[in-house]
């Protein structure tokens, strides 16, 4: 490909990038998506945990048919829990209900990215975005010209960068990888106990787990090497796969999400809880907004800051709750000693921390 001509061009196949390009090629417009690398999903950089659909609905109400945005083969869906076990730095749990299930992320994302493809949208791997000159976007396989641009590639977006739109601000850095063995069906989530401002989990998935530790930069102060070490080595895990890094937004989503004739959606426009770093629920809920109303605009002229108006309405109190709860912690727990950690989990009990996953207020 030295030069193509589209309607509309998806940078990124992920969740995000995959549910716009479907949508959108649904109503019958030319969408093409592009991926940087070779496989979609691949490496997997995620915990691979999924709340199920009456959990989604729970958070985000006004969201739209969440059964068809969210439908999955059952054979995808690798172990199903019904609680989440939130662990303190003395090592008293607290088991929060919520049901879902655990996936392989990098079939997940392909399956995402083979629907998108069902409904007319073209894929083009290896095929990394540079940047914008006028509706033309530069990539590594040359110049891709379109009437409405989509960046879904991620917190660091290159495409919000062109845009001239604001990317996020001060992301956790995070590591995951896998262990083999026979684990409760049960996520867990670890709050302290490895470095102050440090969090870790453990996502069952057949025969092994996702295992993986987050920190915030401002509060600790060792490498996320060392901290995913002390926490393989304190709970005696097996790890079987290599070591992989992500940045995960955690202040919420970015003040402007509209530029011209383009637009960003999931980890690039800050839709990610803050609290938990789930993103995929909001990633296809956004990009379903999205697609619609990208090919809308192509076929009748919709304006594109509808977008902006939609999915502010659908998701933004919530994410809004989230981060306003993250700051919280962020100033009473995680700045200080790893007691006030424990001290503020027990002064939340189990109501509110029941509140605090679910994006809800944690005090009146």
């Amino acid at each position: 490909m030295d030069r193509l001509t589209t309607d509309i061009l998806v940078v990124g196949s992920g969740p995000a990038g995959s549910t716009v390009a479907k949508y959108a090629a649904e109503k019958g417009v030319q969408v093409t998506f592009i991926e940087r690398r070779h496989e979609v999903g691949v490496p997997v950089r995620c915990g691979e945990f999924l709340p199920d659909v009456d959990e989604i609905r729970t958070m985000f109400p006004l969201a739209d048919d969440l059964e068809g945005t969210f439908d999955l083969p059952s054979e995808m869906k690798l172990v199903e829990t019904d609680r989440i076990r939130l662990v303190n730095p003395k090592n008293k749990a607290t088991d929060i209900p919520m049901n879902g299930y655990t996936i392989d992320r990098d079939r997940y994302d392909q399956y995402l990215a083979d629907e998108a493809i069902r409904s007319g949208a073209t894929l083009i791997k290896d095929c990394l975005f540079k940047n914008i000159d006028g509706n033309k976007a530069i990539t590594t396989q040359g110049e891709i010209e379109y009437k409405v641009i989509i960046g879904a590639d991620g917190p660091g977006s290159r495409v919000a960068r062109s845009l001239g739109l604001q990317r996020n601000h001060r992301p956790y850095p995070a590591v995951t990888a896998q262990a083999k063995g026979d684990f409760d069906p049960i996520v867990v989530m670890y709050f302290g106990g490895i470095a102050p401002g440090a969090y870790s989990w453990i996502i069952p998935k057949k025969g092994q787990a996702n295992v993986g530790v987050g920190f915030s930069p401002k509060f600790a102060d060792g490498t996320l090497s060392e901290y995913f070490d002390k926490f393989a080595k304190k709970n005696n895990f097996d790890i079987i796969t290599k070591i992989e890094g992500k940045h995960v937004p955690s202040e919420g989503p970015i003040p402007k999400t509209v530029s011209g004739n383009g637009m960003v959606v999931g980890d690039a426009a800050g839709h990610v809880i803050s609290v938990n770093g789930g993103g995929i629920p909001l990633a296809r809920i956004a990009g379903r907004i999205c697609g619609n109303i990208a090919a809308d605009n192509i076929v009748s002229g919709r304006p594109l800051q509808d977008y902006e108006v939609e999915w502010r309405r659908v998701m933004e109190k919530p994410l809004k709750t989230a981060a306003f709860n993250k700051k919280l912690a962020d100033t009473f727990a995680f700045s200080g000693p790893e007691w006030m950690v424990t001290m503020c989990m027990g002064i939340l009990g189990k109501r509110r921390m029941n509140n605090l996953i679910r994006c809800k207020r944690i005090f009146p």
